[in-house]
């Protein structure tokens, strides 16, 4: 099993910055795939970025690709997320999340979400 846990996050201006961490315990060496994930009010969960560590590689939602900064180093925890140029439609609930090594599809383990608010 693999325990998340997200920090940081709060208020900014538009045009801002804000920093997520993802703090990751338990079993971490099963894990290949680590991720952002959003729930905006009212509307269905998004993907926001993920790192996989075969791949040596980073992944972006279209809405933050260019904007967001997944990143992670070999010992797979903390993850951060760098969200830069922040607009008022980034304000959800953010979520991390890990998925097991040698599996696609479904994350297996999940944060409990935290807030990220941006004005105008």
């Amino acid at each position: 099993q693999v325990q998340l846990a997200e920090s940081g996050g709060g208020s900014a201006k538009s045009g801002g910055s804000l920093r997520l961490s993802c703090a990751a315990t338990g079993l971490i060496d099963s894990i290949d795939v680590m991720g952002w994930f959003r729930q905006p009010p009212g509307q269905e969960r998004e993907f926001v970025a993920a790192i996989s560590w075969s791949a040596r590689d980073t992944y972006y939602g279209d809405r933050v690709r260019g904007r967001f900064t997944i990143s992670g180093d070999s010992a797979k925890t903390p993850v951060y997320l760098q969200m830069d140029s922040v607009k008022p439609e980034d304000t959800a609930i953010y979520y991390c999340a890990a998925r097991r090594a040698n599996k696609q599809g479904a994350f297996d383990y999940w944060g409990q979400g935290l807030q990220v608010t941006v004005s105008s």
